[in-house]
């Protein structure tokens, strides 16, 4: 407009210049020539006035999740009442646009994750290998078969942030716990076969506020090595990219194309399109998982790795390692309660139980004292320290272990009570189910389920009178008559009355003496 205004102190305005100038700004020449206008001074600009989100407006707009249409239909109704005139619809989405920002928008409708998604994060810089690793637990979308039962299991992985290799990984059939993660970061320092060669100590490990990674024993694990276990706060998978962008890619690139992979698509009844798709023995996903890791590992080649592999830029980096030697590593990963114990003719007793080893065998080690360290849940076996130099003595296991069949007649055993417990469950939930009647005004609930007068006194019978009234509260449930040949207590008012009016016996006492 300024240079509309110079063009317009030196002459008229051609047409040649008003679609030279429409034509390089986009806008039509009947817009030019309003612009013309306005920067000589021959009119003024016409000013709308804008409909505006005040607190009220955003409150309302809160109240109906983001639904801008709803808050146009409140505002027509309160209008029709005889309050202010409402606004149109469009006129409040554009306010609406202006004040509130797309992530705000998102928020509104589906909370703070949506909001998150159009949320800008920024990127750590580059850093060596060893600088910082990331752990994380992530669900297999595929059910394996373990022992006849189809379950999900649970990976547990380390990733070196600068390289993005996958150091160690534990899969367990079941939930994840400290044992897994100790074993996962005993797999990710060791550098011998067959988990090298990446591995090492690293300087930081960041983690998410899960249980089991900030447990003291993996807390121990680490600090002994002077390794920090960075807590990261809650809800927050961004600060931990590296290893989430491994559990999406493990998702869409690994566990897709495998059988029963329960994320597949669905037929329009919601069942799966193979329902009897045979599963994949958990040893066998096992194999599968770690020639994926493999291949990650060694033959993917990524852009943000300059067109390597996360091995090769791995082996790229000249950084030193910290090697730390296997036997020490496999001992301390490992779990103490610092109590002394003393080996006895029955072995090393611990948690009840005792635990034999052949090199106690000879006489030399009876009586001495003794520390053990174990890995967490795997109570067969243990190590044996000298309690005062803390030499490693070596490793006991359970005297008297249970067979593999008589483990297994527990386990059925088990299952048996615990299915013949929700069958039980299940028939008495059924006799509290209450069924009501259909409405298409408002009125009260109306129960059904018809019942005879015989059906109702033979179900009342069968509850023992005895037991309701013992378990129930005497201001809810009244208590009922005496037992015959009970007498009941007299109040001393008719005490007194019935000792100055009432007959006396030979003795010359009254009744109630």
């Amino acid at each position: 407009m300024r240079r509309l205004a110079e063009l317009g102190a030196a002459g008229p305005l051609s047409r040649e210049q008003v679609a030279l100038v429409a034509e390089g700004a986009g806008v039509s020449e009947r817009t030019v020539w309003r612009w013309a206008a306005l920067a000589a001074g021959r009119t003024e600009p016409v000013v709308r006035p804008r409909l505006t989100l005040d607190a009220t407006l955003r409150e309302r707009l809160v109240f109906w999740r983001g639904n801008v249409t709803a808050v146009h239909r409140e505002l027509v109704d309160a209008a029709a009442a005889g309050g202010p005139p409402a606004p149109g619809v469009t006129s409040l989405r554009r306010a609406v646009r202006e004040a509130l920002s797309p992530g705000e928008r998102a928020g509104l409708r589906r909370g703070e994750r949506a909001a998150r998604a159009h949320d800008v994060f920024l990127q750590r810089p580059a850093t060596h290998r060893n600088a910082a690793w990331e752990a994380d637990h992530v669900e297999a979308s595929v059910e394996v078969d373990v022992e006849g039962r189809l379950i999900k299991p649970w990976v547990t992985w380390f990733v070196d942030c600068a390289t993005n290799v996958v150091l160690g990984v534990a899969v367990t059939p079941c939930a994840p716990s400290r044992e897994s993660v100790l074993a996962a970061l005993r797999a990710a320092i060791a550098v011998d076969e067959p988990y090298g060669p990446a591995g090492g100590l690293p300087t930081l490990v960041r983690v998410d506020r899960g249980k089991d990674f900030l447990s003291t024993t993996v807390a121990a694990a680490c600090a002994v090595f002077a390794v920090r276990v960075v807590d990261l706060p809650g809800y927050t998978p961004h600060l931990k990219g590296t290893v989430e962008t491994l559990n999406a890619a493990v998702k869409s690139m690994f566990f897709a194309g495998l059988p029963r992979y329960t994320a597949a698509p669905r037929l329009a009844n919601g069942k799966p399109a193979d329902p009897d798709a045979p599963a994949l023995r958990f040893e066998e996903f096992v194999d599968e998982l770690l020639a994926w890791i493999g291949w990650w590992n060694g033959r993917h080649e990524m852009d943000v790795l300059d067109g390597r592999t996360p091995l090769q830029a791995w082996l790229d980096d000249p950084t030193p390692l910290a090697i730390v030697p296997g036997e020490d590593l496999r001992l301390f990963t490992l779990e103490d309660d610092g109590r002394v114990r003393t080996i006895t003719g029955k072995g090393v007793q611990w948690r009840t139980r005792f635990y034999v080893g052949a090199w106690m065998n000879g006489g030399a080690n009876a009586g001495r004292s003794v520390r053990v360290r174990w890995m967490p849940h795997h109570d067969h076996e243990i190590e044996v320290f000298d309690a005062r130099t803390g030499a490693h003595l070596g490793r006991a296991v359970l005297a008297d272990q249970a067979s593999p069949e008589q483990i297994r007649a527990v386990q059925r055993a088990r299952a048996t009570r615990r299915d013949r417990l929700a069958r039980e469950l299940k028939a008495v939930e059924r006799t509290r189910r209450q069924r009501y009647a259909a409405s298409t005004v408002a009125e009260p609930a109306r129960p059904l389920g018809a019942m005879t007068r015989s059906e109702a006194a033979a179900e009342l019978a069968g509850a023992d009178d005895r037991e309701v009234r013992r378990q129930a509260r005497p201001w809810v449930v009244p208590l009922g008559p005496p037992a015959p040949g009970w007498v009941l207590p007299r109040s001393a008012r008719t005490a007194d009355a019935g000792g100055a009016d009432g007959p006396a016996d030979a003795g010359g006492k009254d009744a109630a003496g």
